[in-house]
C-alpha cells in the first residue's frame, strides 16, 4: 500500500518477519516497531574531498543530503538512527565539521554507526559526536545491521546491509533502458540504496523470490516480487 505524504517523498510499507518497515523515496527505511530510521552510505565529506583535490564539486551536494536527512527526521521523529556503513567518505574536512554541528541539534536521538570501509576516522571523533560505533555489526530485536552483504551469512537474524549502492536496470521500448537506485530484499537480507546523492550504483540481478523497489523522481516502483 502506498502512503502519499505531504512532503517531497513517497513511502511504501513492507513487512519483514512480522515487523513493519516503511520505505521512503529519500532512500531510507523507517522501522516502525523500533522507532528507528535506517540508512546507508551517506558518504558525507565526499564532495569536500574532491574539491580538496582540485575537482570542483559544488557544496550544494552536501547541503542537499543534509536537508533530506533533516526532513526525514522531522517527519518520522525516530528515537534511533542506524547507519549501515560509510557515514563519512574519508578524512575530516569542513563538511564533517558542519555535520558535527548538526548532530548537536538532535541530542535525544541515539545514533548508531556500523563502520563501513570509508569510515576511517578515529574513534574519539565519533565519540565526541555522540555516535555509537559498532565495528562489524549491530543486532537488535531479531535484526542485524552490517555494512557488507558478505557478513549477512554469519547471522540467523534478518540482515540489513549497504555498501554496493544497488541499482536496477529497467528496459523500455526501442531498446531504451535506465538504471535506478533500489531497495533489494531477499528472504534473509536486504540491501539499502546509497542515501547520499553523490554516489554511483551497482547493477543487481534478482533471484526467484526476491523483491525490488526502484526509486525514480521521488517515487517508489515495485519492479520485482
Amino acid at each position: 500500500m502506498h502512503l502519499i505524504l505531504p512532503t517531497m517523498f513517497e513511502a511504501v510499507k513492507y513487512n519483514i518477519r512480522n515487523n513493519t518497515f516503511i520505505l521512503f523515496s529519500t532512500r531510507c527505511i523507517f522501522w516502525e516497531d523500533a522507532n528507528a530510521l535506517i540508512l546507508s552510505d551517506l558518504h558525507l565529506g565526499k564532495s569536500g574531498h574532491f574539491r580538496k583535490h582540485g575537482i570542483a564539486v559544488p557544496p550544494k551536494v552536501f547541503k542537499s543530503d543534509m536537508h533530506k536527512l533533516i526532513s526525514q527526521i522531522q517527519f518520522v521523529k525516530p528515537s534511533k538512527i542506524i547507519i549501515v556503513g560509510d557515514l563519512f567518505h574519508s578524512h575530516e574536512n569542513k563538511e564533517h565539521e558542519l555535520f558535527y554541528k548538526w548532530r548537536n541539534d538532535f541530542p535525544l536521538i541515539d545514533f548508531h554507526l556500523v563502520k563501513g570501509n570509508h569510515d576511517i576516522l578515529k574513534n574519539k571523533t565519533y565519540m565526541n559526536a555522540s555516535i555509537i560505533v559498532h565495528e562489524h555489526s549491530y543486532s537488535f530485536n531479531g535484526f542485524t545491521f552490517t555494512h557488507d552483504i558478505e557478513n549477512c551469512n554469519k547471522t540467523h537474524d534478518y540482515c540489513f546491509s549497504g555498501h554496493i549502492h544497488p541499482g536496477i536496470t529497467i528496459s523500455g521500448i526501442a531498446k531504451q533502458s535506465i538504471k535506478l537506485p533500489c531497495f533489494y530484499f531477499s528472504e534473509n537480507y536486504a540491501v539499502l540504496p546509497a542515501f547520499g546523492n553523490f554516489t554511483g550504483t551497482y547493477s543487481v540481478k534478482p533471484a526467484k523470490g526476491d523483491t525490488i523497489f526502484a526509486i525514480a523522481d521521488n517515487k517508489i516502483i515495485k519492479v520485482y516480487g
